[in-house]
């Protein structure tokens, strides 16, 4: 997801879904798909991409598709916030997109139970295309919320383990830890104290931290979010304190909460040069598959290796598994052209070509199965990782919700208050998470 710090979306995705009533939008699947898609057309799209290089790359995959579709013509229009793609997708009009893509799947929930997009199952059906057969499990549900599928995958992001291998070998450390009581031992031979802080930390566990997410943990562990009834889980899967206990054991194994936030207030920030995973600070790293092009840029002083996240010890026979997130694609209800906007959804996320152009060209994951075993993909031997953790179907992902990421959101904040020791029953605070879940969402409905 280029463009913007995740945290940042995970955060404006919370707010901005909570502005998509329910009563926003009154287009219904199919309303505007009266259009012929033979006819000359012109679709407007809207991207949230902003660097030059990502402006291209989107420039050059509407190229590729206009040249397969000489009568349907596409304005492009960039660096759209959700809070831009809602405001537009509530007014309708001829400036309204015709489709749409978001960095956060957080607002699925929103999109498809308020008809902000429309349901595009009918669209895939019509079109023979099986979205099982062509999208990796994780992501084919990140798209869809309670049968609807109102939104699709294009490009993804996995989440996997950056190690310094310099710092590996000098620690006598051989291979990359699978479980996580085997990460908990490496973390503890990689930390090198130095008076009241760190020569080197083997990895920041704090929920603070770069990258290490309440969810990011918790796709190791394959929690059920939400039960058959919609209602919260949190307090009722093991999962949930299995992931919870073990986080809380890193942070205090490695030097405890306060100590761990006063070194990491020193440390440099998630997306400048001065990542602590660049500089060997921090000798491992929870993060996506972007991370490895932005440290090679830095030139770093040792090198760096790249795994899958490790998991639970009683599911050891599932390493290889990860957090998967990404970007989505949806057509706005309010058109009336979607039948010729089917077309370059359709282009955009299916075509293996496409896909694979694209993903070289964004450095993020390829959204299909078949684009994610081109022999066309361009990539470091390293990035092989995610595709790898992408494609596998025990990977997760966080389910959409009706109000968004609010879910998560509530998650975390008790994440933050119990590694901090500000909460210390953590059966009862879960439980108390799901109820204040539960509410949150009966109030959006």
């Amino acid at each position: 997801m280029p463009g913007m710090p995740r945290k940042a979306v995970l955060a404006l995705a919370a707010s901005a879904s909570l502005a998509l009533l329910a009563t926003a939008c009154t287009g219904q699947s199919g309303a505007g798909a009266s259009d012929d898609a033979s006819k000359e057309t012109t679709l407007t799209f809207w991207h949230a991409w902003s660097a030059p290089s990502e402006v291209k790359a989107v420039e050059d995959l509407v190229a590729g598709f206009e040249k397969a579709h000489p009568n349907l013509h596409v304005e492009v229009v960039g660096n759209m916030t959700d809070d831009k793609i809602n405001q537009a997708l509530r007014a309708g009009g001829d400036k309204a997109p015709d489709v749409i893509s978001s960095f956060t799947t957080n607002s699925v929930g929103k999109f498809c139970s308020s008809g902000a997009l429309v349901d595009l199952d009918p669209f895939f059906e019509k079109s023979g295309v099986d979205p099982a057969k062509t999208f990796p499990k994780a992501m084919n549900e990140y798209t869809r919320f309670e049968g609807n599928r109102c939104a699709v995958p294009l490009l993804g992001d996995a989440y996997g383990l950056y190690y310094n291998k310099t710092a590996f070998e000098k620690a006598g450390v051989t291979a990359p830890p699978k479980t996580w009581s085997e990460f908990e031992r490496v973390a503890r031979k990689l930390t090198i104290p130095q008076g009241d802080t760190y020569k080197q930390l083997g990895f920041m566990p704090n929920y603070h931290g770069w990258e290490t997410t309440t969810e990011h943990y918790l796709g190791q562990f394959s929690p059920t979010y939400f039960d058959k009834d919609g209602k919260s889980n949190v307090g009722k899967d093991p999962a949930f304190e299995k992931a919870f206990r073990m986080q809380k054991k890193l942070v205090d194994t490695l030097g405890g909460y306060r100590k761990l936030e006063t070194y990491r207030s020193k440390l440099g920030d998630e997306w400048g040069p001065r990542h602590p995973f660049h500089t060997g600070q921090v000798a491992m790293q929870l993060d996506g598959e972007w991370r490895l092009g932005m440290a090679l840029d830095t030139k770093p002083k040792f090198e760096i290796g790249v795994a899958p996240l490790p998991v639970p010890d009683d599911q050891a026979d599932e390493y290889g598994k990860g957090y998967i997130t990404g970007t989505i694609a949806g057509i706005a209800a309010t058109s009336k052209k979607q039948n010729a906007a089917w077309e370059l959804v359709k282009y955009m996320t299916t075509d293996t070509d496409a896909v694979v152009n694209f993903s070289n060209a964004i450095h993020n994951v390829p959204s299909t199965l078949a684009a994610l075993k081109s022999p066309k993909l361009k990539y470091d031997p390293r990035f092989k990782t995610f595709l790898e953790i992408a494609a596998n179907p025990n990977s997760t992902t966080a389910p959409a919700s009706v109000n968004g990421g609010v879910y998560l959101t509530t998650i975390q904040q008790f994440g933050y208050d119990y590694e901090s020791g500000k909460a210390t029953d953590l059966k009862a605070g879960l439980q108390k998470t799901a109820a204040q879940i539960d509410t949150d969402i009966a109030q959006a409905k």
